[in-house]
């Protein structure tokens, strides 16, 4: 009986413990329990969701873009690529390899080729690989096999789908630019989102791993105008990433908003035969690649609206639309003497030449160096000597003027017309016993040239503008560790030197003298447009500022004066410029530069080459001298026969100018003999095509 009780006893303590170890467990469960239901509820219902539910990105179509006579330059078209989800395929071996034997044969996608993954549709994996890659990835999402397919070969594919289950044909969209290399350094290109930037637009609502965005010109300077908003929709996946159904409402996408640009496309394709024409006449003249770029640029005076620019050598942008090839990419990169990919029109800095005279010409009027009448003697070359070393004749330097003999007795309008080197030598930095005082001087020179516009940015709304270089003693102190020479003053009141300017730049500073003193602001987009063609906004023409008013301006308050400039470009041309120059030229000033300049096309510089036979003109010619790292190379810079880029502004009609053209022709000689005959053509086109609109409208 003993031993019984005591077994009992065990027993019954065996069964304490046992329930007591049930029991903590049970708390334990029930805490654990706690914790992931009540305590970490929310978080793990969020991770539960997170894997459920998907959002599903919408693109948005994009806008597109007309010139000012509503000429579409950029098209929207489908491009039909082939997808196949792997978890659809049929189950046999024998089944999938037939149907990807198929796709093979009509797209000319290899079957089974190994290569480097790469970016959808950029990859030269055979089919076999690419559907590897999605099934191991994304079985339920459709993975591309082969883009940009024929559009015959979508049709045949999609009448055969429904004995292909897994294989879809989609189209989708993307950019077609009908005017191609006429317009590429305008419209620009769009390229996939770079990993630098893809939280950035990711923040805008755009899919990374999908949409494109504007690199260049119109399409990158207005990007987020013409994209839109993308739409998103929430759906539910199982665990595959099989879509089961939708949630909630869909926001859907907004199109993007269209543009009207200032320019005539068909002005763009004369300035461009013109200028092509020229350097091809060049370089087949010299037997070699002599001049390898040109650019120039069409403008309204009044309004500062760009009706052509053009820039060469050009690049195709259709060959970008569907995805960037490497070995056309590499061939424009390798072009490191015409650099297809700049627009040279806003972001080439060369020496402006006598182009720059008349920012001297201004100043000295202005400031009282000389007067009108005052006559100057050119002898064809003058000898200035060095301050530190006045007797020796080694230390001393001659300033030339292109006419060896010199133009003799010349005074102001004179000048202007025959373009006297020797004359704005001496206006502009002094000469003993004829000007006086130093002349205008480096600071002076400095100062008019940027109120006409030279040394920053202009804000034209394109990617890419460059500042160009105005110089003065203590630039040349800091960048070069030298002194400012009287030379140097010689130098930078004739255009050469130091000074860089941009083509944009040299055609303001011409256009501001022409319409009487006013900075237009240079823009491209005249109206932004909705999807039905209603405009959204008028981009207005707007003054920077005017130099014949002598009202400092901030830079801040150009708000008010151009509401419709875009926040981008108003923050660049305020971090570039302190204030407006505070000019005030005199209106006698201005009309007597402008006489100057109407005398180069009738008795001057231009006669016979860049003169309209009915309608006036004005212009200033210029014959810039370069010594640049490419002329080096090519062992062109000889002392005293330098290479020349050439150079051509010209204005009509000259009483009341409607257009202005400058063009540039690198290292393309004499001014008004390459230059010059662009600008005419330009010019000439202008009114002809003018003269038909109007007769159009009766």
């Amino acid at each position: 009986m003993a031993e019984t009780a005591g077994t009992g006893n065990i027993n019954k303590r065996r069964l304490q413990i046992t329930y007591a170890a049930m029991a903590i467990l049970l708390a334990l469960f029930i805490g654990r329990l706690f914790s992931l239901q009540i305590v970490q509820g929310q978080y793990y219902q969020e991770l539960a969701d997170e894997n459920r539910f998907s959002n599903v990105n919408i693109p948005a179509p994009r806008g597109v873009i007309y010139d000012r006579n509503d000429v579409q330059l950029v098209h929207n078209i489908p491009a039909f690529n082939v997808y196949i989800t792997a978890a659809y395929l049929p189950d046999s071996e024998a089944e999938q390899e037939a149907i990807f034997q198929i796709i093979s044969e009509l797209t000319g996608v290899p079957l089974d080729q190994e290569a480097d993954p790469a970016a959808p549709c950029l990859s030269d994996m055979g089919i076999l690989q690419l559907v590897l890659e999605g099934s191991t990835n994304w079985p339920y999402d459709p993975w591309p096999v082969a883009c940009d397919v024929d559009p015959i070969v979508a049709r045949m594919l999609r009448e055969m789908q429904v004995d292909m289950p897994g294989v879809t044909v989609e189209a989708v969209p993307v950019r077609e630019y009908p005017t191609g290399e006429l317009t590429a350094n305008i419209i620009g290109y769009m390229v996939p989102i770079p990993a630098a930037l893809e939280e950035y637009y990711e923040d805008l609502g755009l899919d990374a791993s999908r949409d494109k965005v504007g690199y260049a010109g119109i399409e990158g300077s207005y990007q987020e105008i013409l994209a839109g908003s993308n739409g998103l929709k929430l759906v539910e996946v199982d665990v595959a990433g099989l879509e089961i159904r939708e949630y909630g409402d869909v926001i859907q996408p907004i199109a993007g908003n269209n543009l009207r640009l200032t320019i005539d496309t068909r002005l763009q394709d004369v300035m461009r035969a013109a200028l092509s024409l020229r350097i091809d006449l060049i370089n087949t003249y010299a037997g070699e690649r002599r001049s390898p770029l040109g650019a120039a640029i069409a403008i309204n005076p009044q309004t500062g609206e760009i009706l052509a620019m053009v820039s060469l050598p050009a690049y195709e942008n259709n060959r970008f639309a569907r995805f960037i090839p490497y070995d056309y990419y590499e061939q424009l990169i390798d072009d490191a003497r015409g650099r297809p990919l700049v627009n040279h029109a806003i972001s080439l800095e060369q020496p402006p030449g006598s182009t720059f005279k008349m920012v001297t010409a201004l100043g000295i009027l202005n400031e009282g160096v000389v007067t009108p009448n005052q006559q100057l003697h050119d002898p064809g070359k003058i000898t200035i000597y060095n301050t530190y070393y006045p007797n020796d004749p080694g230390q001393a330097k001659e300033f030339v003027c292109w006419e060896e003999e010199g133009h003799g007795d010349i005074s102001y309008l004179d000048a202007i017309a025959e373009s006297c080197n020797i004359y704005f030598y001496k206006v502009g930095g002094g000469y003993p016993g004829e000007v006086g005082g130093g002349g205008l001087g480096i600071e002076r020179v400095g100062r008019y040239a940027r109120a006409l516009g030279y040394g920053a940015p202009l804000g034209i709304d394109l990617i890419g503008e460059e500042a160009g270089l105005i110089p003065d003693p203590y630039w040349k102190r800091i960048n070069l560790g030298e002194s400012w020479s009287l030379g140097d003053t010689y130098n930078a009141t004739t255009g050469q030197g130091f000074v860089l300017a941009t083509p944009l730049q040299v055609l303001t500073s011409i256009t501001t003298i022409a319409n009487g003193g006013r900075v237009m602001w240079p823009h491209m987009v005249s109206e932004i447009l909705d999807g039905e063609g209603n405009i959204v906004e008028s981009i207005e023409p707007c003054v920077l500022w005017d130099i014949s008013d002598g009202v400092i301006t901030p830079l801040e308050d150009i708000a008010s004066n151009c509401p419709s400039m875009p926040d981008w470009i108003r923050e660049e041309i305020v971090s570039s410029r302190e204030t407006t120059p505070d000019m005030n030229v005199e209106p006698w000033v201005i009309e007597l530069a402008q006489e100057g300049m109407l005398l180069v096309t009738t008795q001057g510089t231009a006669h016979g080459r860049a003169d309209l036979e009915t309608i006036s003109s004005g212009g200033k010619t210029g014959t810039g001298e370069f010594c640049d790292e490419e002329a080096r190379e090519r062992n062109l810079c000889r002392p005293g026969n330098w290479p020349t880029h050439s150079w051509y502004v010209g204005f009509a009609p000259f009483e009341n100018p409607e257009i202005a053209v400058v063009a540039f022709v690198y290292n393309g000689g004499e001014g008004a003999v390459t230059a010059g005959p662009v600008v005419r053509q330009v010019l000439e086109a202008y009114f002809e095509l003018k003269a038909v609109d109007a007769s159009l409208q009766f």
